[in-house]
């Protein structure tokens, strides 16, 4: 019998953890051309060994695939860090003064972004006027702050007269301007305003999301990520995936969920332009077969998460008592019966419960209309999901894409808790929907309400629904939700690559599938689940191809 050809890397003596329940366990990984080619004892493929092979002993530490993010922002992170004034949800007022000031005084832009202040920010310090607030900071600049959510805005004076908003300003569709106490004066809090005001602040040039898109892979990569689903992407976002993986290769697999948005639309379905994004950026590497729609908002103190029952912080005559829906019913449904029909894979951004079943609905018409081959469509966050339709998640085959990453007593769930009431028992049912066979998917929603992407603390409180920082000791947040480590890890690697229309390729380490794999410092499965949070990633390999080593 033929000799076995030469691995072009050997990973030997580790505990690896396949994902493949035939064989869950094993020492050693043979590597060939970006593909797995054996996997078993060390004794077994010590064969496979050549005179070029590259060897790495792992000395017994744990092996496992790599993460595959489901849900995150990754070029929009990326520009954040790079090109934005920064500050932490928690910051105060003084610090968040000065560091406004530091980002004034060294950029020379009329347009001054950055975030991400806290949903009750202003609450909680008694501003009364948060446009006279920043017209402090500065009164020449225009500065466009975003919360912890992403969603909502706050801007001065100088920034609301460059955008046309005035006491006398309607707003588009499912955008809302917060007044003064006293007067018809913007009170500078934009509510679901992105894409308003992105029709006039210029944007990053092709180099800056080059820039980004590079800078969020490397970060991805160093926390074990070796595939991303970026939830909201513009044509620059996917050209400037296109445009690195021309240039110098991804070192992760890219998926794309695309939007078009404009001034008076947080959505333009223009589903011929659509096809033409999709079709002249796809690569092996980047596929761009995914759409984005906003269903809802979010359940804080917006209102802007579409509920079945209302706010308990709001009369019955306001008319965001039951939130909003960003797109009609009718219109949804015929979009959402096209894009299926087109093959296109959805993204749908559902917080509130009320969204979910429209959601739903719409998914429901298009697969009897279309047939049931469809791709997996996705609803995002799915923070409140009413009993009757968690059946329906597996039934239509819809993935609850959520966000363990805040899933924790924190000032972000507070926020939440104080508008929906009692709901807030009911929030984020892992659980509930897993009992019901649902499919399970999670990201981080970087750079919205987290500082990076790191999976690790949400791996952690996927188990224990506690802080995973030390903080609010003793607290749990739903802990009969909880999961145990095996169902976490299939939600951050086969059922991520499932997200990325990658089940096929990766997510677990069999033969034939590409060699997407992490070496990790402790052994996950020999340590409290309290301990999983300060995980270090010592290498992450893609596709055969080291791309990070924590002692770069």
């Amino acid at each position: 019998m033929a000799a076995s050809p030469a691995a072009d890397l050997l990973v030997v003596n580790g505990r690896i953890y396949t994902q493949n329940p035939e064989q869950a366990w094993v020492e050693a990984i043979a590597i060939r051309d970006g593909k797995i080619e054996a996997v078993g004892s060390t004794e077994q493929l010590q064969s496979r060994r050549g005179d070029k092979t590259q060897l790495i002993d792992l000395g017994g530490k744990m092996a496992m695939p790599g993460i595959n993010e489901a849900h995150s922002h990754p070029v929009w992170g990326g520009l954040k860090h790079l090109f934005q004034c920064n500050f932490p949800f928690t910051v105060t007022p003084d610090v968040l003064a000065n560091t406004l000031k530091a980002c004034v005084a060294r950029n020379e832009t009329l347009w001054i972004q950055g975030g991400q202040w806290d949903s009750d920010f202003f609450k909680t310090h008694k501003i009364a006027s948060p446009r006279a607030w920043l017209d402090a900071v500065s009164g020449d600049k225009a500065i466009v702050l975003t919360d912890d959510t992403g969603h909502n805005a706050w801007v001065n004076s100088k920034a609301l007269g460059l955008l046309q908003i005035d006491a006398n300003f309607t707003p588009p569709s499912g955008m809302t301007v917060k007044h003064e106490l006293d007067s018809r004066e913007p009170n500078g809090v934009l509510v679901e305003a992105n894409s308003y005001i992105r029709s006039f602040v210029p944007d990053w040039t092709d180099d800056q999301y080059l820039k980004a898109a590079r800078y969020a892979i490397q970060e991805s990569n160093q926390f074990g990520i070796t595939g991303l689903k970026d939830a909201d992407a513009s044509e620059a976002v996917v050209r400037s995936y296109y445009n690195l993986a021309k240039q110098e290769g991804l070192n992760a697999h890219i998926a794309t969920a695309i939007r078009i948005s404009g001034k008076d639309s947080k959505h333009v379905f223009d589903f011929a332009e659509i096809d033409r994004i999709s079709k002249q950026y796809a690569l092996p590497d980047l596929k761009t077969n995914y759409v984005k729609i906003y269903t809802d908002g979010v359940p804080t103190a917006a209102h802007t998460a579409a509920m079945l029952e209302p706010y308990a912080d709001t009369h019955q005559d306001d008319p965001l008592s039951l939130g909003a829906l960003v797109v009609p019913e009718n219109e949804l449904d015929r979009v959402v019966s096209h894009l299926d029909a087109a093959g296109y894979g959805l993204k749908m951004h559902t917080a509130g419960d009320r969204a979910i079943r429209v959601a739903l609905n719409a998914i429901e018409k298009a697969r009897n209309a279309n047939g049931p081959q469809g791709l997996m469509h996705e609803l995002a966050h799915s923070e409140f999901v009413d009993d009757q339709d968690k059946p329906r998640f597996k039934a239509l085959n819809v993935a609850a894409d959520f966000s363990p990453y805040i899933w924790y007593p924190s000032g972000l769930t507070d926020a939440i808790s104080s508008v929906v009431g009692e709901r807030s028992r009911n929030m984020f049912q892992a659980r509930m929907l897993l009992d019901h066979d649902a499919t399970i998917i999670a990201g981080s929603d970087w750079p919205s309400g987290v500082k990076d992407n790191n999976p690790w603390p949400a791996i952690e409180s996927l188990m224990t629904r506690a802080n995973p920082f030390g903080q609010r000791q003793g607290e749990q947040l739903g802990a009969e939700q909880a999961l145990n480590l095996t169902e976490a890890l299939q939600i951050f690697t086969q059922n991520g690559a499932k997200a990325l229309g990658r089940e096929t390729e990766t997510g677990s380490l069999e033969t034939g599938k590409s060699a997407d794999l992490i070496v990790l410092d402790r052994d996950l499965f020999k340590i409290e689940p309290s301990e999983i949070s300060g995980t270090k990633v010592l290498m992450t390999i893609f596709q055969g191809r080291l791309v990070y080593t924590a002692a770069q």
